[in-house]
């Protein structure tokens, strides 16, 4: 007779949170989430996810018998012996992690005697040990980091390249790995400190890698190479590879700026200056104004210009705006004294948006505008080079940040066109 799969209780109705409650429900467990904000947990009782993640409404949908989406703690703590944290941990005012969610958990979740506290949220290395300490003894402490890329985060869950497993006791471990059993993924079985600089290391070198290409995208600009073949022609290189070696406006979201920073902040608190990890974050900055100097070497001043950007979440897939590229950009227009105007499929509205008029349709953003700027490769503007674009366009010029037009086509259909790293 099989044995019955492990209730677990998941502190965090966030995308982390949904996204394992709703992955392990649909292996068999009861999960139950629960999460502070009541809007959010309305929301999804009554069947509405608060944001946007292919195939997760559906897979809740499915599991809606094995899911209980809860205010109360006590509700939470009823059944589960394991407990995953999945709250975030945003940067502070100076870049350093805010724990304080994580201790709310550590609050909430009290003493329950054999219980287990699996950290997914991230945070900086040592805080495992911290935690540990304010924890009941008989409570154990699992790191257990997350590797999910929004777009594509249940394929990743259920398809990892890794599981890292960080525990303090040898048992706590093995209850943890067992919630894994038949994933076929190696499982990697480390101290805390080690799982959490997994963590951030793995951020960080992905964040590095984009800064790279990114810098050799713009000394190929200088020197008339085209960064395309540059990108392919290294990434064929077996050590290398073709991941992450695609040049843009930069990276964003919730993971790499954040991990990146907390990376760098725990370096130097621990007396050690990172200084590639210094240039990475000043690379990426930096990316978002040379795309307002191509703005600039076709218009000029750019004060009283309509620009439309096209694409406002940080990537597509998703209606995540943190640290987006985006943000950066319309900031920086409307310093200028341009008109900004923008289109999401997901995106309609945000606070850091204000004076940026998010219109209904592509065409409708860039009617009358001197420039349109690709700043998320949604798969709708592959075919905006069209005659109707053109004749709805005051200036006809496509500033391409992340490449993802073909130059001569779009030339060839009237456009001036500006990409990264392309002569």
């Amino acid at each position: 007779m099989t044995e019955p799969k492990p209730t677990l209780g998941i502190f965090g109705a966030g995308w982390v949170g949904l996204v394992t409650g709703a992955c392990f429900a649909d292996l068999g467990h009861e999960v139950v989430v629960r999460d502070v904000v009541r809007a959010k947990i309305e929301e999804l009782n009554a069947g509405r996810l608060p944001f946007h993640e292919p195939g997760l409404a559906e897979l809740i949908e499915r599991n809606r018998e094995r899911l209980t989406f809860t205010l109360d703690a006590d509700e939470l703590k009823a059944n589960a012996q394991i407990f995953f944290s999945c709250v975030d941990t945003p940067p502070g005012p100076s870049g350093e992690a805010n724990l304080a969610p994580v201790w709310s958990v550590v609050g909430d979740l009290g003493s329950p005697a054999g219980a287990i506290l699996v950290m997914k949220s991230t945070v900086p290395v040592g805080a495992g040990e911290r935690i540990r300490s304010e924890l009941d003894p008989s409570v154990g402490y699992v790191s257990n980091p997350e590797f999910l890329s929004e777009g594509r985060a249940i394929e990743d869950f259920r398809q990892p390249d890794r599981i890292v497993i960080g525990a303090f006791e040898a048992e706590h471990g093995d209850r943890v790995a067992g919630l894994y059993d038949g994933f076929g993924a190696p499982i990697v079985r480390t101290s805390v400190p080690s799982a959490e600089m997994i963590k951030l290391a793995s951020n960080a070198y992905l964040a590095t890698r984009i800064s790279f290409i990114n810098e050799i995208a713009n000394v190929s600009e200088a020197v008339g190479a085209n960064v395309d073949d540059v990108a392919r022609g290294m990434g064929l290189d077996a050590r290398i590879g073709t991941s992450y070696l695609r040049p843009g406006v930069g990276y964003g979201g919730s993971c790499y700026p954040k991990d990146v920073s907390f990376l760098k902040l725990l370096a130097g608190s621990s007396g050690y200056h990172f200084q590639l990890l210094s240039a990475v974050m000043e690379v990426n900055e930096l990316q978002k104004r040379r795309l307002l100097g191509k703005l600039k070497e076709h218009l000029g001043d750019l004060r009283g210009k309509s620009i439309a950007l096209l694409g406002l979440a940080f990537k597509p897939g998703t209606d995540d705006m943190r640290a987006a590229p985006s943000l950066v950009l319309s900031a920086l227009l409307r310093a200028e004294g341009a008109e900004v105007r923008a289109w999401d499929p997901l995106v309609k509205a945000h606070p850091e948006l204000d004076g940026v008029v998010v219109e209904a349709s592509v065409l409708d953003a860039l009617r009358g505008a001197d420039a349109a700027v690709i700043v998320t490769e949604w798969p709708e503007l592959a075919d905006i080079a069209s005659p109707e674009v053109h004749g709805a366009m005051r200036t006809p010029l496509i500033v391409d940040g992340r490449n993802l037009l073909d130059p001569e086509a779009v030339r060839a259909a009237g456009f001036d066109y500006e990409g990264i790293g392309r002569p």
